[in-house]
């Protein structure tokens, strides 16, 4: 359940600890989920992740508690840690240095941004008192392999609760050591059940995406050129039919392009917030160049930190928390089915990132060409299959 699909705001308090008997040793890690208002335990976690070290520890309960706390349907979310390391390094004032716990962090993160509200804050070990004693039962466990550290209460089980082996590390671009999700071994998991397939479409070419200028919440018309690539790109979607709904952001040029492929494919266009465009604020209609000579401080930081907006914009990590909620959203609509969804590069990019579990920073690496489209598999049962990214053999010259 993501926070959106859960009790509208739902306040918690999520309070996690690791630790490790050698540093590195056996390990393991526990968290627990309050309700920030009656102090009521929701959830409770522990687990052993065998040899590994305490900070490790720390960040796996962390990001434990945070899942459990998704899985609640939590909207504002108070973390209470008594690792300063972690809590400064989250809350931005620290770097993660060490390569061990980047990747960590990084989904952390990820999970945090799927709040409406996130703080941290440091207790002293007394005041962790909860979780601290999950942590230990959980590497009690790790110190005897043949025994089970349970998750014990509230929403899904967050991993399995049998003593997890460490990890084989996977190679990231700049040589740091990534540890894999504990549902993932690495190799593809063949599903069980029907998927559902996201058709995701780029809107034609506007006089700004001509121009190679910031095109936020503009309400753009496509050009002629635009026109004729949307009709090419519902001919493309024809293709890879059948297609069972057809969504739109309900910005014009997006709906110009649906309305192509409406004409098609005879289907009515639903419009859903959720993947417009991201708001660039005072940007917008700028191209990059301009934008670093008019707010250079303001745009390094923005290039630097997801969590930071243009000027009266809006974060990556908005967007993201934003074209989650609307994935959850139509992938609960229209399990099973065939869904174009008619968009623009943030939304898009972030669909595809979230599919293969990659950073944002991911988002600079991809090209994305107006009326392309990509293609991504959801399935019930785990799986997400990225199937094409970026098709523009549909556009021969118009392609750009």
């Amino acid at each position: 359940m993501s926070p959106a699909e859960g009790s509208a705001g739902l306040r918690v308090v999520v309070q996690a600890d690791g630790g490790s008997r050698g540093n590195p040793g056996p390990a393991g890690y526990g968290a627990v989920v309050l309700d920030a208002d009656t102090g009521a335990t929701l959830a409770e976690r522990k687990a052993a992740i065998g040899v590994d070290t305490n900070n490790v520890a720390e960040y796996q309960g962390l990001i434990a508690g945070l899942t459990a706390a998704g899985e609640l349907g939590a909207s504002e979310v108070r973390v209470q840690l008594d690792s300063k390391l972690v809590i400064e390094q989250m809350s931005g004032r620290w770097q993660v240095k060490h390569p061990s716990m980047r990747p960590l962090a990084r989904q952390a993160a990820e999970l945090a941004a799927g709040f409406d509200r996130v703080s941290y804050e440091w207790i002293p070990r007394a005041e962790n008192s909860h979780a601290d004693r999950l942590a230990n039962e959980a590497m009690d466990a790790a110190a005897k392999p043949g025994e089970r550290a349970e998750q014990v209460k509230g929403a899904k089980p967050v991993q399995s609760a049998e003593p997890a082996k460490p990890t084989e590390p996977a190679k990231l671009a700049d040589g740091a050591r990534e540890r894999l999700p504990a549902n993932n071994n690495g190799a593809w998991v063949p599903p069980q059940d029907t998927a559902t397939r996201l058709l995701l479409v780029r809107h034609g070419v506007t006089k700004y995406s001509v121009a190679k200028k910031f095109a936020g919440r503009s309400d753009l018309e496509l050009t002629d050129e635009g026109v004729e690539q949307a009709r090419r790109a519902a001919g493309r979607i024809a293709e890879l039919g059948p297609v069972d709904v057809l969504i739109s952001s309900p910005l014009r040029r997006t709906r110009q392009t649906a309305q192509q492929i409406a004409d098609r494919l005879e289907l009515p266009v639903q419009v859903e917030d959720g993947v417009i465009e991201t708001d660039f604020g005072d940007w917008d209609g700028y191209t990059f160049e301009e934008v670093r000579q008019r707010w250079p401080a303001e745009l390094q930081r923005w290039l630097e930190d997801p969590a930071v907006a243009p000027p009266a914009g809006e974060s990556f990590e908005t967007v993201t928390r934003r074209v989650r909620r609307a994935r959850d959203r139509i992938l609960a609509q229209h399990a099973g089915k065939t869904v174009v969804v008619v968009s623009h590069v943030s939304p898009i990019k972030t669909l595809v990132r979230l599919a293969l579990d990659a950073p944002v920073s991911a988002m600079r690496q991809m090209f994305l060409a107006p009326a392309s489209v990509s293609v991504i598999e959801y399935y019930a049962d785990g799986p997400v299959s990225l199937q094409s990214f970026n098709d523009t053999a549909h556009l021969g010259a118009l392609a750009h």
